[in-house]
């Protein structure tokens, strides 16, 4: 079993589940990153469990070489969609694109699948397969 596989398992223990990880330096620290989702929200408290629970199995099995700071937390209500199960999940919320050398895309995701995703944007539906995706992200739109 993989390291993220591990991670996830531990994760699911607390009837949550691993979004994403991350390696990240910020301010000459690494910071190894893990987002989670569950049903209903993610609270400080399960972060914090899921923390505590990590922190041993990463003295066993260190997630990166050298120095590092574990964050657990919730990838939160704007999140960067990276997987196809990302974009399954997020069917329904308004979402920014960016294609590489091309203009920037705005809209609700409509559909994904294995192979890409529907967005309706002002101008129509439009198509995209993951591989021409540059980066995109969940928005939300407050209302006052």
């Amino acid at each position: 079993m993989n390291l993220e596989a591990q991670i996830a398992k531990i994760i699911e223990a607390y009837g949550a589940a691993l979004y994403d990880m991350e390696v990240v330096t910020e301010f000459d620290e690494t910071v190894f990153r893990i987002y989670i989702t569950k049903a209903g929200g993610v609270n400080l408290d399960l972060c914090a469990a899921v923390s505590n629970e990590l922190s041993p199995f990463f003295d066993v099995h260190p997630p990166v070489s050298g120095q590092y700071r574990l964050e657990v937390s919730s990838p939160g209500i704007e999140r960067k969609l990276t997987k196809p199960i990302h974009f399954k999940h997020a069917i329904g919320e308004k979402v920014k694109i960016k294609i590489p050398g091309q203009e920037r895309f705005k809209g609700t995701l409509k559909s994904a699948d294995d192979n890409g995703i529907i967005v309706e944007t002002k101008e129509g539906e439009a198509s995209f397969a993951y591989a021409q995706l540059g980066s995109v992200k969940t928005y939300f739109e407050w209302n006052n």
